[in-house]
C-alpha cells in the first residue's frame, strides 16, 4: 500500500508578528543561500507580500555592504 505524506505547510515568519529589517543580518541570512541568492517562496515559506519585503530588505543590506552580492 502506498501511503501519501503531505508536508506541513510552512507559516510565514512575518505573518506571525515578527518583522525583518535590513540591519538584522542574521535573520536575512535565513532567506539567502550560500552563494548569496535570495531563496524562493516555496523554500522560505513566506507569503507573496512578505517575500517581496524580504527581497527589498536583502537588496538594501547588499547596497550598504552588510550582505555580499555573491560569495
Amino acid at each position: 500500500m502506498a501511503e501519501f505524506f503531505r508536508k506541513k505547510k510552512k507559516v510565514c515568519y512575518m505573518c506571525t508578528g515578527k518583522n525583518i529589517d535590513y540591519k538584522d543580518v542574521d535573520t536575512l541570512k535565513r532567506y539567502v543561500n550560500e552563494r548569496g541568492k535570495i531563496l524562493p517562496r516555496r523554500i522560505t515559506g513566506a507569503c507573496a507580500e512578505h517575500q517581496r519585503h524580504i527581497a527589498k530588505q536583502v537588496k538594501r543590506a547588499r547596497a550598504i555592504a552588510l550582505l555580499p552580492y555573491t560569495k
